[in-house]
């Protein structure tokens, strides 16, 4: 027989705690995920870029992401941007179980080969 205070809850229902995620753990995960999704472009340049930031918004139980990047040129930026965004998207997902609605990348700055 279990009785009270031996650590078991049979049958106890009721609610539960909530788990709250601060918006800079987000966007620490996105940046990381881009970092390593965009790591082996930079690797082949004398020249890099500033780290990826992102600003992250939950409203409503679900992710906005923001991403600020330097990206190199001449370069496939579309790929690139797209590389970012979906890296970001999956990896913030993933981690944190939060749905990512949506991603906007803009493209702070291109960082010509070359430039010291």
């Amino acid at each position: 027989m279990t009785g009270a205070g031996d650590g078991h809850h049979r049958g106890r229902t009721g609610p539960r705690g909530r788990l709250r995620i601060a918006d800079r753990v987000y966007s620490g995960i996105a940046e990381q995920a881009v970092r390593e999704a965009l790591a082996d472009e930079w690797a082949r340049r004398s020249a890099t870029g500033a780290p990826p930031k992102a600003s992250v918004l939950v409203v409503g139980g679900s992710a906005r992401v923001t991403l600020h990047l330097d990206l190199p040129y001449p370069a496939d930026l579309a790929r690139l941007s797209g590389l970012a965004r979906d890296t970001a998207a999956a990896r913030v997902a993933e981690l944190t179980g939060t749905p990512v609605g949506s991603v906007a990348v803009l493209v702070e700055r291109l960082v010509p080969a070359g430039l010291a």
